[in-house]
């Protein structure tokens, strides 16, 4: 079966399959993440059969033969990465910091940011070269990632199609090999030192983070509150109204502890930066009424409990076993959400005042306006040039 003919009963008898890697930190320490290739896929209940043994197929019979396929899909693999790099400055400015606060922002940036793309500029020149050794690593790779025993299976549908799926989710688990290849650990990071990633550009992607857990902040349910009331007052005004980007906003990450600050498509540079530590004054000096704080509540609450599609529903609930999130969990952040005073607000803009020294900056953006920053202050910026983006 060749490349086309896969896709082709793919199509016909499923409603489509996907094979992705997840990574995500745990427990909110740098060095603990949890690592998986996810394959993901739905079919009608009389075509269950034939789901898994189209996954089983991809996983296991397709060859790593075809060099100028391989060599294809490299291709178009490193004109996608330098689009996005021009393009979605934000998403590879937020991996990079990820990458240099714990290992599992380095994991991911390894496979979807710069260092992704550098790896496919070397790789798509060796193909004709080295041929055989890289078909040689890719089944060395698919060894090392197929096991029965590091093996996790999620489905979702109605209690009777879930009995009747399960021989062949049976015969499916039983098909993969037995043997356990071992943990792999990682122990890297980036340097922690401030960035800018130097494009030809007109508009700057300007992003800031720290771990907020390494300064003792405890997790608390309210920070959703405060990121939404943020996002909708504080930086809507500065970053978009005043400041004249196209986007922006704040985010956190529950799993790492990482608190981030992103602009989109950004006119300033240093003024943003400013902008962001603006944020820890304004939450302290924040007076909101009851109305106010309610809609915020409100808010908040449509935005984490949104409707799903059965599958997201199963989906989410597989990535919440992942990385080892309980009911009770959810149930206690719900709660916390619903309980969100304003002193809350200022407590945590104390937490973002005492990580003021450990903020790590990385800024995807045009050469005047870097070597302009650095004029500025003296060293603030060590500068990537990225190669061959045109």
């Amino acid at each position: 079966m060749d490349f086309v003919q896969l896709n082709h009963l793919i199509g016909r008898k499923t409603g489509g399959i996907c094979i992705y890697p997840f990574v995500s930190s745990k427990s909110g320490k740098k060095m603990d993440l949890c690592a998986h290739v996810i394959v993901r896929g739905k079919a009608l209940s009389e075509r269950v059969e034939d789901l898994f043994k189209l996954i089983n197929c991809i996983l296991r019979e397709v060859e790593f033969k075809e060099k100028q396929r391989f060599k294809q899909f490299v291709a178009q693999s490193r004109a996608k990465m330098e689009t996005k790099i021009k393009g979605s400055g934000s998403f590879i400015a937020a991996r990079r910091i990820n990458a240099k606060l714990n290992v599992a922002g380095w994991v991911d940036e390894q496979i979807s940011g710069i260092s992704y793309m550098e790896f496919l500029q070397d790789l798509e020149k060796k193909v004709d070269d080295d041929w055989d050794k890289i078909s040689i690593s890719l089944e060395e790779i698919r060894k090392s990632l197929l096991s029965r025993k590091g093996c996790t299976i999620n489905m979702t549908s109605d209690e009777e199609n879930l009995v009747a799926a399960t021989k062949y989710l049976s015969k499916f688990v039983d098909s993969l090999p037995t043997a356990f290849p071992g943990n792999n650990s990682w122990e890297t990071i980036l340097s922690p030192g401030n960035e800018a990633i130097v494009i030809p550009t007109q508009v700057n992607y300007v992003g800031k983070a720290a771990n907020i857990y390494e300064s003792g902040y405890q997790l608390h349910g309210s920070i959703y509150v405060i990121s939404s009331c943020v996002n909708t007052t504080w930086l809507r005004e500065r970053l978009r109204t005043s400041g004249g980007a196209y986007g922006g906003g704040c985010s956190f990450d529950a799993y790492s502890g990482v608190f981030s600050f992103s602009s989109y498509r950004d006119p300033n540079l240093l003024k943003t930066l400013a902008i962001y530590d603006g944020t820890a004054g304004f939450l302290q000096e924040l007076e909101l009424d009851d109305d106010s704080l309610t809609k915020a509540i409100i808010g908040t609450i449509r935005d984490l409990e949104g409707y799903q599609l059965p599958d997201a529903k199963g989906y989410s609930s597989l990535l919440r076993y992942l990385r080892g999130i309980t009911e009770e969990y959810r149930e206690k952040r719900h709660g916390e959400v619903l309980s969100t005073t304003v002193k809350d607000f200022k407590e945590f803009g104390d937490a973002l005042e005492a990580v003021k020294d450990k903020w790590v900056v990385v800024a995807v953006a045009s050469p005047s306006d870097v070597a302009s920053a650095n004029e500025q202050r003296p060293g603030f910026f060590d500068v990537k040039k990225v190669r061959e983006v045109s």
